[in-house]
């Protein structure tokens, strides 16, 4: 990025120690470049303003920043990460220029934010790690043998361990899928359901063929699922298996207890992953504890296994999701201390 610095006060806000007004000036490479990174309508722009005490104005092909030193520091490092992704053929929205703004004010890591395309839909949507939690687990999906992703809902836990997995599939890293959680309140009572084994199961596996379905044609879902290379089976049928050359998915896994998470850790084979996901404040279990509570205790420690955990901030839902994520929060702890 090409900054010429300038420190002279303006007339509108003299400089003072406490406060000194900056400039920065910042050559874009081309109008293509100005334009997807102020959006339709300057909305990425206008974001920028929102969160940063700075103004921004375009000058021929410069974008000049003006602004207290801090709040254009943060600006700066902000659309650095913006032409970043632009580079990389990423159009980024609004939604994605306030979660990085908002991280950058904060002083987090943004680093693979948005950056690498895992999957596409088979609409031809690209799938990336859209927030920093994400970014850790995507890494720790490609470097450890089994990772647990611990979070609230909508923070992709399940999506991207499927598109990673598909990822694996299709690169020719292992030869088959293996999706499975456990079915009604990890007791998998079945029994009382309509029609045979398939239909008793199918509900609790839907949010799994749904991912599926959104990366694979329908086509060309069952005809993995046909030969073999994809099954869908509730935790249960893992029980007495060796898994070797596959990726296995673990979902809903908070509703496992300690017998079955160790039943299903035992399963891996050679050349074989391993992602298990869970939100440990939705537990349905009746009775003991839940497995994926226990296995941070009893694993802690083993370099071959990631524990990753997922925040609020990581939620890619839609917004609302947060505001009700936080209202739970608040009653639970209004209940807690009363």
């Amino acid at each position: 990025m090409e900054v010429s610095r300038l420190s002279e006060p303006t007339e509108a806000q003299p400089q003072t120690r406490a406060q000194a007004v900056v400039r920065r000036e910042i050559a874009l490479r081309d109008v293509g470049e100005a334009t997807a990174l102020f959006g339709p309508l300057n909305r990425n722009l206008n974001v920028i303003r929102e969160v940063f005490p700075v103004e921004l104005r375009l000058r021929g092909d410069r974008l000049l920043l003006e602004g207290p030193e801090r709040g254009v520091a943060q600006a700066e490092r902000l659309l650095e990460k913006l032409r970043e992704l632009i580079a990389g053929h990423h159009m980024p929205d609004a939604r994605d220029v306030r979660y990085l703004a908002e991280q950058i004010k904060a002083e987090q890591d943004v680093e693979g934010v948005l950056a690498d395309v895992i999957q596409y839909t088979h609409w031809g949507e690209p799938i990336r790690p859209k927030t920093a939690g994400q970014a850790r687990y995507v890494r720790a999906i490609e470097e450890r043998e089994i990772v647990f992703a611990i979070g609230p809902s909508g923070t992709g836990k399940t999506y991207l361990a499927v598109a990673m997995a598909i990822n694996f599939l299709k690169k020719g890293r292992v030869g088959r899928l293996i999706l499975t959680r456990p079915a009604v309140e990890a007791g998998e009572e079945l029994g009382f359901l309509p029609g045979d084994i398939h239909a008793k199961v199918s509900p609790y596996l839907r949010p799994l063929y749904d991912a599926l379905y959104d990366m694979i044609p329908g086509d060309e879902v069952q005809r993995y699922l046909e030969s073999g290379r994809i099954e869908i089976a509730p935790l249960a049928y893992m029980r007495g298996r060796t898994l070797n050359n596959s990726f296995i998915i673990l979902d809903e896994a908070q509703n496992t207890t300690t017998g079955q998470m160790k039943m299903f850790l035992t399963r891996l084979g050679l050349n074989s992953r391993a992602v298990i996901t869970g939100d440990v404040t939705q537990i349905d279990l009746e009775r003991g504890r839940s497995g994926l509570v226990e296995v941070q205790r009893i694993l802690s420690g083993i370099d071959e296994i990631a524990f990753i955990y997922l925040e609020k901030a990581d939620v890619v839902r839609h917004p609302l999701v947060k505001k009700i994520i936080d209202a739970y929060e608040k009653a639970e702890a209004a209940q807690e201390q009363g």
